[in-house]
């Protein structure tokens, strides 16, 4: 198995992480201004409680101000009833599509990648091997080349014995010909970041995690907290802004990837005590962790496109599907339907399922875009697992 490591390239038209009023307010400080603020906001104008409300909790979303409130955009469609597709699986993390319509799902701690047919027949492609599961880490991440008819390649991120790794398959009967194109991103037994998607440039895209180490967030010499753009060896692709693999820092854990339409990018983002975040990522823009969470960036750091407690998300996996951004959260338990304009505005999230299924991880759009395949985490070991637990479930969209 070949690989390649990361070596920080010449830093190029990089935000200063250490300039303005920010970056000298600690994080636990200014964390407690913002919820503060927060607080007087909603209890303002919020406080006789508000018609359409998806659950009684209100998120925070960016429309020009800090506070304002997101605006009401009907969403195109709407989920209908979810049917358990997969059963008795074991922390299913990631899910992409074959170009047949097959499902490859990825087992986080018995580092198994498994195909699931539209009729639900589940097969083992293979055990990845290297894998050393773990807290947040093991086998994570996996994505489909977009010119899989031809090269047949599949990829897949895990954690291994020192670091996490982005490893390259043929998949043909069989799992062959494995090339390590990228190794040295940081590993932890929390924050391994683990997402893999490809853009609709074509290109690879990953996603990191701190680690549990916040100044690795905006060290542009370090893999960790960040949000990766490469080809399929594995080197920067052409346009990114440091010439290196980095496209956009300053995250603490991002764990779920999206495009719309036009080729806007979003990710999810966990933050620590206060605000969880949706973010619209920019090309070489930093996102502010660990100087900021949640709204306050001040020009200084790139503001989220709106924010959750942890409690009503703890946002992994991210799809776009019939008009909208769908969010899968784990302590939050229910899927986030979030509409989007046609312009990229967000609306005002909707809770779907609150509590029903658990803990939800992974969120992918069918081929067709009629469906969504949603995957359960309640054996990760924060859950509360049922008989058939952990399951993939599919959610039609009216």
């Amino acid at each position: 198995m070949t690989n390649r490591s990361f070596h920080p390239g010449p830093r190029r038209g990089a935000a200063t992480a250490s300039t303005g009023a920010l970056a000298r307010v600690p994080t636990g400080v200014l964390v407690r201004v913002l919820a503060g603020v927060t607080a007087v906001a909603l209890a303002a104008g919020c406080s006789a409680g508000h018609p359409g409300r998806a659950d009684g909790a209100e998120p925070t979303a960016g429309a020009g101000s800090r506070h304002a409130s997101p605006p009401d955009i009907a969403p195109e469609r709407t989920p209908g009833t979810p049917r358990t597709l997969a059963a008795n699986l074991a922390v299913p993390w990631a899910i992409a599509f074959l170009p047949g319509g097959d499902a490859l799902v990825t087992e986080r701690d018995s580092a198994r990648l498994l195909r699931v047919t539209p009729s639900g027949r589940v097969s083992q492609v293979g055990v990845i091997e290297g894998v050393d599961p773990g807290g947040e880490g093991g086998l994570l991440g996996v994505a489909v080349s977009p010119t899989f008819a031809r090269d047949h390649y599949v990829f897949v991120y895990f954690t291994a014995a020192s670091t996490n790794h982005i490893v390259r398959y043929r998949y043909d009967t069989a799992l062959s010909d494995p090339v390590k194109i990228l190794d040295g991103i940081p590993k932890g037994r929390i924050h391994n970041g683990g997402r893999l998607a490809f853009g609709p440039d074509g290109y690879l895209y990953a996603s990191t995690g701190e680690t549990g180490d916040p100044s690795l967030s905006q060290a542009l010499g370090s893999l960790g907290g960040k949000i990766l753009r490469m080809t399929m060896d594995g080197r920067p692709a052409p346009g990114n802004p440091f010439d290196n693999v980095i496209w956009s820092y300053g995250h603490r854990n991002v764990q779920g990837m999206a495009w719309d339409p036009a080729g806007r990018m979003y990710a999810t983002e966990f933050g620590q005590n206060a605000f969880d975040e949706v973010n619209r990522i920019e090309k070489g823009h930093n996102y502010g962790w660990p100087k900021v969470e949640g709204f306050g960036g001040g020009g200084a750091y790139t503001d989220p496109l709106l924010t959750w407690t942890p409690a009503e998300a703890s946002p992994s996996g991210m799809a776009y599907a019939g008009g909208s951004l769908w969010v899968a959260a784990l302590r939050g338990q229910r899927l986030w339907q979030i509409p989007l304009t046609s312009d990229g505005k967000v609306g005002k999230p909707i809770a779907r399922y609150r509590g029903e299924y658990g803990r939800l991880r992974a969120v992918a759009a069918s081929p067709d875009g009629k469906a969504l395949y949603v995957s359960t985490s309640n054996k990760d070991g924060r859950g509360s697992p049922k008989d058939d637990d952990d399951r993939v479930l599919v959610v039609p969209l009216q």
